[in-house]
């Protein structure tokens, strides 16, 4: 008998739960059935199966449908409690499937207790948010990314002292330049192997297997995966050459954050080292320049820097310098899920730390039209106007589970500042065509919506026998 058989068979939680419902004693619904006690108890705790002709009985006496009983799960489905214990806040359990699938099927009450009292916290914890959000104050971290994402995003995405590193390396890369157009990863190659002994060298990505690159001090290599791009390599080999320049200064200043852990700590020191590998490849005077002598044309940003589209436009968030300053602009990076993984800003923000989710906003629909850039004016809750593009982008390291422009990035400033963008000419930024958007749906009160795809937090729903509003979840 295979596996699938074997858990259809073993339906002693459900057959509890029927008994109970029935308010039955064991003693009782045993000679109902015509077994012993015992026999019903070794069945309830899932210790011996329950055989067909028991099932049988079962329909017979109770008027069972057993279809029902022979369904996987209860109110609380195997899937949802997996769900649930994957949040951070359970993290260190490592709550086993075959635990979460006992108490689906041997405690469906309890389960069902569980996912309820998990949903009530999920409200409380987005509205103590929303309400952090508009009381101006700073809301709780759950985990080492948004720790660092908060760190970064109140020095407005800007290190001064980075971008002197960088300018300073890339200078001293031009410099040792055999030829005026070699490129800056042949340089940095060369400066690896010269000064520090260290070989690079690609692998398929089949032998990397879950790297994009990897430095192997022991024997002097830095392995890169086949799978990155020509910017995402050139990316890799000058983040290495960072790291063994300026790695004690990175090491420092992740240390003075005062990050609440080592892996908070390890996260910001990787991020502040992408930020000084940008500044190399991207040196802050000449990306100021060209962005504004070219109206910030991010094709124009990549050929001349030899850069990746994601790479040139989150630079663009990074131009706070005092006395060189570029278009304040913001970054958002999702997924097709809407899952967020980057989110930063040289200036004012549209959205809340938990908003930009509107399926309203371009950045959701670039999927459909892949490798284009498509713009849009959005108007926020609070009437702030902003000029937006958006486009996919590739992301690094594929393979067979990655089919490729998988991820879109939005980038965006005031619209005070969209006559300096490329991109806005030709419209009328006095009069402009406006997209109102919101916040995630479980923050928006923007009604009535008909792409809504949850009801706003503390809201009541009125839903009613004689109308039917264009939203699914009309509310007061």
């Amino acid at each position: 008998m295979n596996a699938a058989a074997d858990r259809k068979l073993f339906l002693g939680g459900r057959l509890k739960r029927l008994r109970r419902d029935l308010d039955l004693s064991q003693t009782a619904m045993a000679a109902d059935l015509g077994v012993s006690p015992s026999y019903l108890n070794h069945i309830e705790r899932n210790q011996r199966p329950v055989s067909a002709q028991l099932l049988l009985r079962l329909a017979e006496t109770y008027d069972v449908d057993l279809r029902n009983l022979g369904q996987s799960g209860g109110p609380a489905s195997e899937a949802e409690l997996s769900e649930v214990f994957a949040d951070p806040l359970f993290q260190g359990l490592a709550v086993p499937r075959h635990e979460i699938m006992q108490l689906a099927e041997d405690q469906p009450a309890a389960a069902d207790a569980v996912l309820r009292l998990y949903r009530a916290f999920s409200d409380r914890r987005v509205r103590d948010r929303a309400e952090s959000e508009a009381g101006g104050g700073a809301a709780p971290t759950d985990s080492p990314s948004e720790w660092v994402r908060e760190y970064v995003q109140a020095r407005q995405n800007h290190f001064p002292d980075l971008d002197a590193l960088g300018e300073a390396l890339h200078d001293a890369l031009r410099a040792e330049a055999p030829a005026p157009d070699e490129s800056l990863e042949a340089l940095a190659r060369g400066r690896l192997f010269a000064r520090h002994g260290l070989t690079v060298r690609t692998l398929p990505a089949e032998v990397m297997v879950e790297w994009t690159r990897r430095f192997d001090p022991h024997r002097g290599r830095l392995l890169l995966s086949d799978a990155l791009g020509p910017s995402s390599r050139a990316f890799a080999v000058v983040s290495q050459l960072a790291l063994m320049e300026h790695g004690q200064a990175l090491q420092t200043m992740a240390e003075t954050a005062n990050a609440p852990d080592a892996p908070t700590r390890n996260l910001l020191k990787t991020s502040l080292t992408n930020s000084l590998a940008a500044a190399v490849l991207m040196p802050y005077a000449a990306f100021q320049r060209t962005a504004e002598e070219t109206g910030y044309d991010l094709a124009r940003l990549q050929a001349r820097f030899g850069v990746g589209f994601e790479q040139a436009a989150h630079r663009l968030t990074t131009l706070s310098r005092p006395t060189a300053r570029g278009v304040p602009f913001f970054l958002m990076r999702v997924d097709q899920a809407g899952n967020v993984s980057k989110r930063y800003a040289s200036g004012a923000f549209p959205f809340s730390r938990f908003g930009g989710a509107c399926p309203r906003w371009r950045l959701h629909s670039a999927f459909r039209t892949p490798g284009r850039i498509v713009t849009q004016i959005i108007e926020t809750p609070d009437g702030g106007r902003w000029f937006t593009l958006a486009r996919t982008v590739d992301r690094q390291g594929q393979d067979a589970f990655t089919e490729g422009q998988d991820l879109a990035v939005g980038l965006g400033c005031e619209l005070k500042h969209a006559h300096r963008l490329i991109y806005a000419r030709g419209l009328d930024l006095q009069k402009p065509e406006v997209t109102p958007i919101g916040p995630a749906c479980r923050l928006c009160e923007r009604h009535p919506c008909a792409e809504r795809a949850a009801p706003p937090v503390g809201r009541a729903l009125t839903v009613d026998d004689w109308s039917k509003s264009v939203s699914p979840y009309p509310f007061a």
